[in-house]
């Protein structure tokens, strides 16, 4: 070998990852072809670049040490061939890159999915908050084994195959030379690590199926399609891996007298015709109990009479908001002789006997000023 690799980075044959790391981040900065512009540079950076692959990869290292340099013709493919790459290069001088967290074993403990659980409500509970008791049927960690995968008394075992890498390397001969791959272990589905006796409850998943009851404190002024995040309440990964979130979807359900309109209520009050002239107090069932509506003398139909502070409670901003209250003036459509009589009667004293057109003047309107000015007038 032409090329002393452990000179190159200027480390001992007995150099820690660590110390190899360090050395080649630090000549890679001082190389980098965006920094350097000396002559040379340019080839100096790959020659570093290629000892740290060498190096730094526990195979090849033990490879070259016995007198073999991996990365020469012939010998498992050369700088920017197969086996090595821009992408290597980028991994280590950055600290990551697109196959960062690819190399080594696989952790067998990973997180578990989120749920999202429908929860129905009234318009009470969105209006004040509620307490609620959610079930979820989810994954729960194992009782048995308590995550390991394991039965009681075991442990899991080195892989054979892979010796723990949870890789394998292949070596194949192709027209550019010796090309080294890597692929996860099919022994140990890249864990790095088998079991070898499961646990009898689990199978080896870590984790069981159960129904679990979860108490929720529903915030006033939900509304339909707001979710509640409840953190870490989710099924637990596998591998005893750390649970995921819970969703909680807000549906509210209709009411028979109240119409929500975001943060305010609406409803429909009747109210007879001679209670609208005269006046009068009526009482309303409200959310809060109930009410009495004052209801003014001339009153007019869809009047509305305004409540403060008896609408839906405000989810982020406190306080609630307003009751609407809209009046709806019934005239009578049955009347007997003296009923009838009493009306003629008003009519007369308020000359109202022939109630007077107030019917627009002729040619005021509005298609005649629009056929004025279609005709130039």
């Amino acid at each position: 070998m032409s090329t002393n690799y452990y000179d190159v980075l200027g480390v001992g044959r007995d150099a820690t990852p660590d110390q190899i790391k360090k050395a080649y981040r630090r000549l890679a900065r001082e190389l980098h072809p965006d920094v350097a512009q000396g002559e040379g540079a340019e080839d100096r950076f790959k020659d570093v670049s290629r000892a740290y692959e060498v190096l730094s990869n526990p195979e090849k290292r033990e490879m070259y040490d016995r007198g073999v340099d991996p990365t020469a013709p012939g010998g498992g493919g050369g700088f920017g061939g197969a086996g090595f790459g821009f992408q290597d290069i980028f991994e280590n001088f950055f600290g990551a890159g697109p196959s960062a967290g690819q190399r080594g074993p696989v952790p067998r403990a990973r997180r578990g999915q989120d749920a999202l659980v429908r929860v129905d409500i009234d318009l009470a509970d969105a209006t004040f908050g509620a307490h609620r008791d959610v079930q979820v049927d989810t994954a729960v960690l194992c009782p048995t084994c308590q995550g390991s995968c394991c039965r009681p008394g075991t442990s899991p075992r080195t892989c054979d195959v892979c010796g723990g890498r949870g890789v394998v390397q292949r070596v194949a001969q192709s027209f550019l030379g010796r090309v080294m791959t890597s692929s996860p272990c099919a022994a140990c589905q890249g864990f790095g690590t088998v079991i070898p006796d499961p646990c009898p409850e689990c199978s080896g998943d870590g984790r069981v199926r159960s129904r679990r009851t979860i108490p929720v404190d529903i915030p006033a002024g939900v509304d339909t399609g707001t979710r509640i995040k409840l953190t870490g309440q989710g099924e637990v990964g596998p591998g005893g891996g750390p649970a995921g979130d819970v969703y909680l979807e807000i549906r509210e359900r209709p009411h028979e007298t109240f119409v929500r309109r975001g943060d305010d209520l609406h409803c429909t009050l009747p109210v007879p015709m001679t209670a609208a002239a005269l006046g009068t107090v009526l009482e309303l069932e409200t959310l809060d109990g109930p009410r009495e509506i004052d209801i003014r003398p001339g009153t007019q139909p869809g009047q509305v009479v305004l409540e403060r502070g008896l609408g839906v409670g405000r989810l982020h901003t406190g306080g609630r908001g307003d009751l609407h209250v809209h009046v709806d003036v019934q005239v009578p459509t049955q009347l007997d002789e003296e009923q009838t009589e009493l009306l003629r009667r008003l009519a007369a004293l308020r000359g109202e006997e022939r109630p007077a057109s107030r019917l627009a003047a002729a040619g005021s309107g509005v298609f005649s000023k629009l056929r004025d000015k279609l005709a130039g007038r």
